[in-house]
């Protein structure tokens, strides 16, 4: 008996890491809109007469309740930050793979970019958007590439630059002074990393999607 089929791609099963990276970008999106309703409460209560939490001098005051809490809600943001990178990282692996055995060629970018694009330098404000390009032109050929896409990146760079805004400023209690006096550069940082976390959700359904339906599509062997 000879076989006789169209050739399948070797695709694997993507539906499960997208649920994952979707259910962390929105718990990462929840923790940081969490945090900057914290940042607002903090504002609105004004900062203590004995001043930040730093005295300056190596010196650090007792936090009030509201300054503790906002130190919990920002680990919580922290860890679910990093749940959030490995789930989403984990799911682009996956699609990575499924586009170069549906396209047939090799991606544009290497395998350690998919890990060090996100955190070397000046390469980091480009090569992950690169990468999700090419995954998405390999998996839906002739096709425009979402608008989702270019949101969610611009609203990254934007975070991104935030995130940077903030570490300079210090540690946690540095934060919760510029929350007492400073607090519209907290929230725009805020609200795009909020941004960010939603539009990604909306990349990984649009690449999921493509690749589940040329998988779908594609004619199941017949033997004879």
């Amino acid at each position: 008996m000879n076989d006789q089929a169209a050739k399948v791609p070797a695709t694997r099963p993507v539906r499960g890491a997208a649920h994952c990276a979707v259910a962390a970008l929105g718990l990462a999106g929840a923790a940081w809109v969490a945090r900057a309703g914290w940042q607002l409460r903090l504002h609105m209560a004004g900062q203590p007469a004995s001043g930040p939490p730093d005295q300056g001098g190596g010196q650090h005051r007792k936090l009030t309740s509201l300054e503790d809490t906002y130190h919990l809600i920002s680990t919580v943001g922290d860890i679910a930050t990093v749940v959030c990178a490995i789930a989403f990282v984990s799911w682009l692996w996956s699609v990575r793979d499924n586009a170069r055995a549906l396209s047939g060629r090799p991606p544009r970018y290497s395998w350690p970019w998919i890990y060090l694009g996100w955190v070397v330098p000046i390469v980091n404000l480009w090569f992950p958007r690169g990468i999700v390009a090419d995954i998405y032109r390999a998996s839906a050929p002739g096709t425009r590439l979402p608008h989702s896409v270019n949101v969610w990146w611009g609203l990254w760079l934007a975070a991104l630059l935030g995130g940077l805004d903030q570490a300079s400023s210090g540690d946690t209690d540095a934060i919760i002074a510029r929350a007492y006096t400073s607090l519209p550069g907290l929230l725009c940082a805020d609200a795009a990393v909020v941004g960010a976390a939603v539009a990604c959700i909306f990349v990984v359904r649009a690449i999921t999607a493509v690749q589940e339906e040329r998988k779908d599509a594609e004619p199941v062997p017949v033997r004879g």
